[in-house]
Order: C-alpha cells, then sequence, then structure tokens
C-alpha cells in the first residue's frame, strides 16, 4: 500500500509563505495531478514529499510510515524531472540501471527490471544505443524507465513532459497513464497544462496562492468548480461571468434576462461554460467582437452587457463581426459564485 497522506504541510521561506496549511490524501495506485499557475506551490509540494525541502511545518506519510524526516533515498520514491536528467556518456540500458547498480542488485535482477521498464515505455530496441543519440521524446521515456524500474511505493514527476513538441505530448501522455496504471505505482503529477491534467488525472489538485482550491475528478472540477479561481482557470476558453441582480424569490437578473437560480445574497455572479451556450430567439444580446475558427467550431469573442463574453458555436454558422446573438444558457449548467467569498453557491 502507498497512500499518501499530506497534513497541516506549510512552506517559508524568509517572509514569502510559499504553502499554507496543505491537507492532502492521495489514495494508493492514484493518479494526482497538481495543477496551478506558476507560483502556486505545486513544485514546493512535490519537493517537500521528494525530501528535496524541508516543509516549515506539518508532516508526510506513505503507507502507514512517517517519511518526511527520513532522507530521500530512504522514502521509497522515485523522480522525474522536466530536463531528463540522463547521462550522455551512457547506454540506454546503463541510464535506466543505473539507480539498481548503486543499491547493487545482482546482474540478473538489474537485466529483469532494465528489460521489462524498457518494454513498458517502448524503447526496448534502443537500450544498446547512446543516450546522447536519441530524440527529447525518446529521453523522456528513458527518464520515466528509470524511474520505475527501482520500482518505488511512489513516482513523483515535475512537469516532465513540457519539454515536447505538441503532438509528442500527446501521445506521451497516452503512453504514460497507461504505463502507470499496469505498474501499479501511486503518481504524482505536477503541471501548469490543463489539457495534461483533465485527461491524464483520476483526481485533480487546483492550487492557487500556496492553497489547494479544489481536489476532486477532473468532470467534478471542470463541470462543478468550487470557486471562483477554479472557474475561471480551468476550460479553454473559460467560463463566463456576468453580475446578478435579485429580481424576485428563486430568480436572477442578468444582462437583462431572469434566471432561475439559488435564493441567496444581495447579488451574485452567474457563471456558464462557452461552450454552454445556445443560440436562440430570445437570450443575451451578444455583439460578436472577433471570430476564430478552430475546426470543429467557432470561438465567437462577444460583448454581453459591457463584459467578455465567449461562445463556442457550430463550425457551419455564419457570423461577423459586429453581429448581434440571442445567446441562451443551458439551465443544468450554470453555476453560481458569492462575490465576496468567491465560493460556489450551486
Amino acid at each position: 500500500m502507498a497512500q499518501i497522506e499530506i497534513k497541516n504541510v506549510a512552506k517559508s521561506f524568509g517572509a514569502y509563505q510559499a504553502l499554507h496549511d496543505i491537507n492532502l490524501t492521495i489514495e494508493d495506485q492514484e493518479f494526482m495531478v497538481l495543477l496551478g499557475a506558476s507560483g502556486c506551490g505545486k513544485s514546493t509540494l512535490l519537493r517537500i514529499i521528494a525530501g528535496l525541502e524541508t516543509a516549515t511545518t506539518g508532516k508526510v506519510w506513505i503507507g502507514g510510515r512517517r517519511i518526511d524526516n527520513l532522507s530521500p533515498k530512504d522514502r521509497g520514491i522515485s523522480m522525474v524531472f522536466q530536463n531528463y536528467a540522463v547521462f550522455p556518456h551512457l547506454t540506454v540500458f546503463e541510464n535506466i540501471g543505473f539507480g539498481l547498480r548503486m543499491q547493487k542488485l545482482p546482474n540478473d535482477e538489474v537485466t529483469r527490471r532494465v528489460e521489462r521498464t524498457a518494454g513498458l515505455m517502448h524503447i526496448e530496441q534502443l537500450l544498446k544505443r547512446y543516450s546522447g543519440e536519441l530524440s527529447g521524446g525518446q529521453r523522456q521515456r528513458v527518464a520515466v524507465a528509470r524511474a520505475l524500474a527501482m520500482e518505488p511505493d511512489v513516482i513523483l514527476m515535475d512537469e516532465p513532459l513540457s519539454n515536447l513538441d505538441a503532438l509528442l505530448r500527446m501521445e506521451m501522455r497516452a503512453e504514460l497513464k497507461g504505463v502507470l496504471a499496469e505498474s501499479k505505482t501511486t503518481a504524482i503529477y505536477v503541471t501548469h497544462d490543463q489539457v495534461e491534467a483533465m485527461s491524464m488525472a483520476d483526481r485533480i489538485s487546483v492550487m492557487h496562492e500556496g492553497k489547494i482550491v479544489q481536489a476532486a475528478s477532473p468532470i467534478e472540477v471542470y463541470r462543478n468548480p468550487s470557486a471562483e479561481f477554479v472557474a475561471g482557470f480551468i476550460g479553454n476558453p473559460p467560463m463566463n461571468f456576468l453580475p446578478a441582480n435579485p429580481a424576485e424569490s428563486g430568480k436572477w437578473q442578468v444582462a437583462g434576462q431572469v434566471i432561475d437560480g439559488p435564493g441567496a445574497s444581495a447579488q451574485l455572479k452567474f457563471a456558464i461554460r462557452p461552450e454552454d451556450l445556445r443560440l436562440a430567439d430570445d437570450g443575451f444580446k451578444a455583439v460578436a467582437k472577433v471570430i476564430e475558427p478552430l475546426g470543429a467550431h467557432l470561438l465567437v469573442t462577444c460583448e454581453v452587457d459591457g463584459q467578455l463574453f465567449r461562445a463556442v458555436l457550430d463550425s457551419d454558422f455564419k457570423v461577423k463581426p459586429g453581429e448581434v446573438l440571442n445567446l441562451t444558457p443551458q439551465p443544468d449548467r450554470v453555476r453560481w459564485f458569492d462575490p465576496q467569498t468567491t465560493l460556489a453557491v450551486a
């Protein structure tokens, strides 16, 4: 069992508070993604788990064993870095087996593990080549294979695909998720790329300013963001927001339209994803500003009640800048946020 428990972890660098009271449980064999913008604390949290940073306060357990007071080599973890960190003067076989040699494992065990993990990463045909002769994608496969060869309780990955081109990243996402499922390893993956997070994670922990704002499945984070930050960060394009004023009990005035909503405070924020808007005879009066054909659909940037507003429409729809569209939201996809707390109310 390699369940990870992070309890009350905080980290300060002098006067700067990088992490604030982080509490998170990652289940055995779960693929957890830490997602957030640069500076949110995700890599700092990963490095605390790895033992490369020391928490100011808090504790970390792996498999019921407290590990924050152990050296990195005694924590039962392997780590994959953004810059590959493979040795160009060693063959692929020697790179994958490097950590095993350091542990003084028998030659036959080293060979078994290297060949198994090379097969998982589809690089068995490269074992005799020097890593300096490989492409970036092949070197990244070597780095992952080396980490898996250690048969760790936990594998930590810090933006391992960010140096690859777009097509190779897409291929590696699918491969990596399958390999980790097959190896039955608990994984923590750090990224700022929401596509990586949505496509790979069992759960996503969205981080902002040193805090975990929401930890849930990808579809839950996308459909039911718990805070305005999550709604505005997840999704490309992100959610639209409009101010909402109470009209009567359970109804809200939003950009000239009366919409059913929660019975709540004096004012709320209405939120809807661009793909959850439909053309209608009546609805929000949206003045088209920019039209972006994106193959399967059109992304139309509009102005609604003086606010920036985006809609994803069918690619066959004809619209020009300056035209007025009537857009209506799917009622079951509307979210409401308290402008004071920025938290979801429905």
